[in-house]
């Protein structure tokens, strides 16, 4: 800007002052260069006059100030504009309740600008600019003062302070995590018709994580049977609602996804020893092993998704992975795709003579029924197109405080996705992501309950408690006198003094072998020792014995080697003078131990003649003192767990993971043409050039 526009503007700038009133100090500096000469000018005058004092201080303010501190908003007016729900954990915003998820410091800048771009009414001192302008633009024609509109862009919604810890610093508290009932009320809220629910389990210490039940309490359309007449689906309420199982984090089972896609039937047997009863007789075609990590099955599990619409609900415990499923199956970018008509190709019919009575008849009808809708040529064009161009998200729904079920936001191509922590209970409320235009909506529910494993464990060492990655651990063999710490406070003790046990640690938590003696004074706390001990102090006093878990499979021919096998020996397991038996102990949330045994036949043999010299025969209408339990049998070998309190404990018929990392199928070797030979080229080369002179 030039001498001359400055002095014009800054005569323009009194003038306008003087007939309006209105002190100029309401127009920030950067607007007009020229405000910043009009000070100066003033200043100077009065510099000369001793008779006004106080006039220094009201140009301090005039340049340095824009709006008085009486005519600046409360906080708690800018609290209206925060977001209706946390993105990252699904908790209802609020500013009253500092620890509690969905809680917003006001102050914090990612807030304050969102804040500020979400205003919907103009700020007091933008409107004293522009009016201030437009009265300027009227006195002075020549000047032009463009646009001073404060430019918008999109924000993102900001996080909680919740969140924002655990994103940032990975510091959080849990929540109080919901019951199975909690749950069975919200999805009876569900807006649709047909709803599908997917169950995550997870794989470290599969089959711990089902939710036992799950059918009766959320009135799920039962399992189909092995019965060809079995009816396909069933209605209760007028909604139908079905299951998926859906194993996450199969990466930890074994290294190639080749060998994790053997594993479905063993992991269908699994399933249906942990459902019961009520898994004896169904097909379990609804089950899907998955890896967000990996990216394994995950496009298929989102195909399935946007294909079946409606509601899809993600229910399971805590840390089994369901946000960070939700992140890879959920269909982004499809909100302006609609359905396109597939021509249909029907043979030629030959037409019979037309009935012109009939005919006018049925044109009067479609001809009253299209004045009475007229909307019905714009709906039938609009589902022919691929891409709508024109489409625009939906409203919010507004807070309904009465119901389980938070509104729906609005539709976007790529919504913000749920926060991933290893924290147990990040979801704080049930978070509803719409696809498709309308077309279904896939809701993130807080996890249920998993056991309370990490308050017997040091808040430093409680992150460690987490299998994040697969596992090699090392072979232990745990001989008679001996057991086995994993952390210092779960120890596994066998009972019989003549058999040894191989054990394999699939778990982070460290293992360490050592004396029974020993283990016992360092599980109960009684006994300085080098190794440590990741529980809190009182645990000692709270360990109970979980119970004697027996190793009853029998993986002689997968153990055995090339003894039984047809390229080798291929001696038949039944002429083998041993066994090799073996079970999973399951961690619950931290991951397996397997363990291996090898028993003479011998043994065997002699369990089943002390068994037949002691059975009674049954008279008629008796029955087994046993009933429906498996009986146990006196050669297989045993060993006993000892918990805090008993629990967190089970076991499993085993996988043989240790044989999936030792038997890793590497890259076959790629043989390339071979080379040439070069013998007696030179020679050759020779002899050609002499016959060609």
């Amino acid at each position: 800007m030039s001498v001359c526009s400055r002095r014009g503007a800054s005569k323009l700038l009194r003038s306008f002052s003087r007939q309006t009133r209105e002190p100029v100090a309401d127009l920030p500096t950067f607007l007009c260069p020229g405000l910043l000469q009009v000070a100066h000018l003033r200043a100077s005058q009065c510099c000369s006059k001793t008779s006004q004092p106080s006039f220094r201080n009201s140009q301090q303010r005039f340049i340095s100030s824009t709006v008085s501190r009486a005519d600046q908003k409360k906080p708690i007016q800018y609290a209206e504009r925060l977001p209706t729900q946390c993105a990252g954990c699904g908790a209802l915003s609020q500013t009253m309740l500092k620890d509690e998820p969905g809680f917003y410091t006001l102050t914090r800048r990612s807030v304050k600008d969102y804040m500020i771009s979400a205003g919907s009414k103009m700020a007091e001192e933008d409107s004293i600019i522009q009016a201030s302008l437009k009265n300027a633009a009227v006195t002075a024609d020549n000047l032009n003062l463009g646009d001073f509109s404060r430019p918008t862009k999109p924000i993102e919604p900001p996080v909680c302070d919740r969140c924002h810890s655990l994103k940032h610093h990975d510091t959080g508290v849990s929540i109080y995590h919901p019951s199975i009932h909690n749950i069975q009320d919200t999805i009876f809220e569900s807006p649709f018709k047909y709803n599908h629910i997917y169950h995550v389990i997870d794989a470290a210490d599969f089959p711990m994580s089902l939710v036992p039940g799950l059918y009766k309490l959320l009135q799920i359309t039962p399992q189909r049977s092995l019965n060809r007449r079995s009816k396909t689906g069933r209605f209760y309420n007028g909604q139908k609602t079905e299951v998926s199982f859906i194993i996450t984090r199969s990466d930890l089972l074994a290294p190639a996804k080749t060998q994790v896609d053997s594993m479905m039937p063993y992991l269908r047997d699994v399933l249906r020893d942990a459902l019961g009863r009520a898994g004896k007789d169904v097909r379990l075609g609804n089950v899907r092993c998955v890896s967000s990590r990996q990216g394994w099955w995950t496009k298929e599990l989102k195909e399935d998704i946007w294909k079946r619409g409606g509601g899809g609900w993600m229910v399971g415990k805590v840390n089994v992975g369901k946000s960070q499923l939700f992140h890879d199956v959920f269909p982004k970018g499809r909100s302006g795709v609609s359905i396109v008509k597939k021509p249909i190709k029907t043979l030629p019919i030959i037409a019979p003579e037309p009935d012109y009575a009939l005919q006018q008849a049925l044109e009067g009808k479609v001809a009253s029924l299209e004045e009475q809708s007229p909307e019905n040529e714009a709906t039938l064009g609009s589902e022919d197109l691929v891409g709508e161009t024109n489409w625009e998200p939906a409203e919010p729904e507004p807070l309904n405080t009465s119901s389980l079920l938070p509104p729906a936001p609005p539709e976007t191509n790529y919504p913000e996705m749920p926060l991933v922590s290893s924290l147990p209970g990040t979801t704080a409320s049930p978070i509803r992501l719409s696809f498709g235009n309308g077309k279904g909506e896939l809701i993130d529910l807080p996890g249920l309950s998993r056991g309370d494993l990490e308050l017997h464990v040091k808040p430093e060492h409680r992150s460690s408690l987490v299998m994040r990655s697969r596992v090699r651990p090392e072979q232990q063999v745990i001989k008679p006198g001996q057991s086995l710490l994993l952390g210092g406070f779960i120890r596994i003790t066998p009972t019989d003094p003549d058999i040894i046990i191989l054990s394999y640690a699939f778990t982070p938590i460290h293992p360490h072998l050592t004396s029974t003696e020993k283990a016992i004074g360092t599980q109960e706390q009684t006994r300085e020792s080098t190794v440590q001990n990741i529980s809190i102090l009182g645990t000692g006093e709270k360990i109970r014995s979980s119970g004697t878990f027996h190793l009853k499979w029998d993986v002689t021919k997968e153990r055995a080697g090339p003894i039984t096998r047809k390229d080798a020996a291929a001696i038949s397991v039944e002429r083998l003078p041993y066994r090799i038996l073996a079970t999973d102990i399951l961690i619950e949330g931290c991951g397996w131990v397997e363990l291996v045994a090898q028993v003479r036949k011998r043994r065997f043999e002699e369990a089943a003649e002390e068994r037949l010299v002691n059975t009674k025969p049954l008279r008629w209408g008796e029955e087994n003192e046993t009933g429906g339990e498996e009986k146990i049998d006196p050669a297989w070998p045993a060993v006993e767990v000892f918990s805090p309190n008993g629990k967190f404990i089970g076991s499993r018929r085993p996988m043989n993971a240790w044989l999936h990392l030792t038997n890793k199928p590497g890259k076959p070797d790629l043989k390339g043409r071979p080379r040439k030979s070069m013998k007696g080229t030179k020679k050759l080369a020779k002899q050609r050039a002499r016959a060609s002179v």
